[in-house]
């Protein structure tokens, strides 16, 4: 038989195969069937060889093989075809079965992904062809479903209402699809008003700038003057060129004519004379002088018989005795017994060395003392790094000042408008903050002892706050009991020679050494020298301005010494406007912030507490409150649920 002979057969058989009831793909034959099952895997359903049909369909060829036997001596070739039409009715290889996974256990993110990827896939698919078809037949005039509108950015906004989807496209002109090149540059100050309002506008028209606070790069100052001939801010820059302040910046946006400036002055790459980017790590204050002592300290370290030793029945480590250090000044100095103990007496004054037990300043003979880096405390403080500060120490008003200005510029950067929600990753980041740490590094020796009380009280109210937003950088929101104990009296800092906790500063210094709730001690003994430098009376208003970092918590802010008073007034109304009390007059109800609970004993009993809280309410809630006071009749308090959740 020829080749051309065996090509008619073997068509022959191809169409015989594909005449055959069952053997295309609308037979009776079922495909392999594959849906989602719950758990994210896939189900296999495949037809059995045992069907009817396929049975059915064995048997008729079967029967063909027998009566024609010629064809059963062709070569091997002229079956190819036979079997590849009956290969569909052999059984399938089935998957191994899987684990079922309890919908309580966690999905494996291999396990859940192909599942998760063809929901999405066919979602997209779906919401992308009804889009399409419902785009496809708009029209401009027709029933209002293609509208244009102009927003206050002067954008074409093209809006389409599709029943239950809503899908908005920002036209881009020509001008506006051009990227900007060039630079916005503000000089800022903290706490200016007008600053606030120039970083608000940027942020509303969606516009990348580069602020130069001169509070946070002082050094910046003297540059503000020489491009524009004053120290005043918000001074703005195009590119190296002067745009102006606030008032320039507020006429062109109601002129209309902001946008076309812009386009005009960043059309081009910023040049070289612009006010250059601060650089992270640079530009800072100055070098640090070494202490006038610190020569002397440096011999002491390395002469002086450092150990532990039993003293009143306790191991005291890393201690040396006073006389020895008395010895070995007058060794170093050449001087006398006199003039070595004064000399050691302002080494304690500078906090280079303490006695062990707190008893002294400096007194000779049977005391011993320790350096600063060797205070059991001094390993778990997080503004301590390897070694003390050695660097003469800065005037206490100089870094609360600085410690204020640095702090509320990480507030206007990085916060929200209300102050209720920061944002603790890019504080981590920033310059302000790395400066911040630099600064904390300075209170190790400051002395305290020279502010005054309006300062004391807002230094206290701000490091507090400053302190809360490193323990979360560092430590991280408390979430349980031992979280919290860790957050509040194991983060610490070393001010001014002792080391300071949260509750040490609220509950020691800003409540006069009172106990904390559920706390059966006070945080000091009587003869701490940390009681020097709390208020003599404990003002209530603190509680308004500690932030903890959480929700139920009042807004983070940082305090002026000259304006403490007021700004805590204010923050003591915001917090109680804002939700620290509700009132239900038909209940006769209060409903007050747990925070007055905890502290009852700064507020006073509970009906002086409603009369106090009186004077920071609003004219409504006012006259609820004078109206259940008035009548005498009982008023049931209830205190709010604390949300200890984060404030981010």
């Amino acid at each position: 038989m020829n080749q051309t002979e065996m090509d008619q057969k073997q068509d022959k058989l191809d169409d015989d195969h594909k005449n055959t009831p069952n053997g295309g793909g609308d037979g009776g034959v079922n495909e392999t069937a594959v849906s989602d099952n719950h758990d994210g895997g896939e189900e296999f359903s495949d037809s059995t060889p045992n069907s009817p049909e396929v049975s059915k369909n064995h048997d008729s060829n079967a029967k063909d093989d027998q009566a024609n036997p010629q064809t059963n001596g062709f070569s091997h070739n002229q079956y190819i075809a036979a079997i590849k039409a009956q290969a569909q009715y052999l059984p399938k290889p089935e998957p191994p079965p899987q684990a079922k996974v309890d919908r309580s256990q966690s999905l494996s993110m291999a396990e859940t992904m192909p599942s998760i990827t063809k929901y999405i896939r066919e979602r997209s698919s779906s919401l992308s062809s009804a889009i399409i078809n419902r785009l496809s037949s708009l029209k401009e005039d027709n029933k209002g479903d293609y509208i244009v509108k102009n927003d206050s950015l002067n954008i074409a906004v093209t809006e389409f209402k599709i029943p239950g989807v809503k899908v908005i496209v920002k036209l881009k002109s020509e001008d506006e699809m051009k990227d900007l090149k060039g630079r916005i540059t503000f000089f800022s100050r903290s706490n200016c008003r007008d600053c606030t309002a120039v970083r608000k506008f940027f942020r509303e028209k969606g516009l990348r700038y580069v602020e130069i606070n001169i509070d946070v790069f002082p050094k910046r100052a003297k540059e503000l003057v020489e491009r524009t001939g004053t120290s005043e801010v918000p001074k703005i820059f195009f590119n190296e060129k002067l745009l102006g302040g606030l008032v320039t910046l507020n006429s062109l946006r109601n002129s209309g004519e902001f946008d076309k400036r812009m386009k005009e002055l960043l059309s081009q790459k910023c040049p070289e004379e612009a006010p250059e980017v601060p650089v992270y790590g640079f530009d800072d204050e100055g070098i640090e002088e070494d202490d006038e002592l610190v020569g002397i300290v440096k011999v002491l370290r390395q002469c002086l018989p450092i150990q532990d030793r039993l003293i009143k029945m306790k191991i005291v480590k890393n201690c040396f005795a006073g006389e020895d250090m008395v010895e070995a000044i007058i060794h170093h100095l050449d001087c006398g017994r006199r003039k070595a103990i004064e000399t050691a007496k302002r080494l304690v004054q500078k906090h280079f060395i303490h006695h062990v037990f707190g008893e002294n300043d400096f007194e000779g003979g049977k005391h011993f003392y320790r350096f600063l880096e060797h205070e059991p405390f001094i390993m778990g403080c997080f503004n301590f790094r390897i070694s003390t500060n050695d660097s003469e120490p800065k005037s206490a008003s100089f870094l609360a000042d600085r410690l204020t200005k640095l702090m509320s510029a990480i507030l206007e950067a990085y916060a929200s408008d209300d102050r209720r929600h920061l944002d603790y990753c890019a504080i981590s980041r920033s310059e302000e903050f790395r400066r911040y740490l630099n600064l904390a590094r300075d209170l190790q020796r400051i002395n305290l002892q020279t502010l005054t009380p309006d300062e004391r009280l807002a230094f206290f109210l701000n490091i507090y706050n400053a302190m809360v937003i490193h323990a979360v950088i560092s430590i991280g929101h408390p979430e349980g009991i031992l979280d919290k104990r860790a957050f509040f009296s194991d983060f610490q800092y070393v001010i001014g020679g002792y080391n300071y906790s949260l509750n040490i500063i609220e509950n020691g210094i800003l409540r006069n050494n009172r106990k904390s709730p559920y706390s059966l001690t006070r945080p000091f003994s009587n003869a701490d020298r940390r009681l020097s430098v709390a208020p003599t009376e404990v003002n209530p208003l603190i509680h308004f301005g500690l932030c903890n970092g959480t929700r139920s918590s009042p807004t983070v802010r940082f305090f002026t010494p000259a304006g403490v008073e007021g700004e805590l007034r204010c923050a003591a109304r915001e917090y109680l406007q804002r939700g620290g009390i509700e009132i239900n007059l038909d209940k006769r109800t209060v409903y007050l912030t747990r925070i007055i609970k905890w502290f009852s004993v700064d507020f006073g009993q509970e009906k002086d507490i409603l009369k106090w809280i009186m004077g920071y309410l609003d004219s409504a809630r006012s006259g609820l409150m004078t109206h259940l006071l008035a009548d005498g009749g009982p008023i049931n308090i209830v205190y709010q649920n604390y949300d200890w959740s984060g404030n981010i």
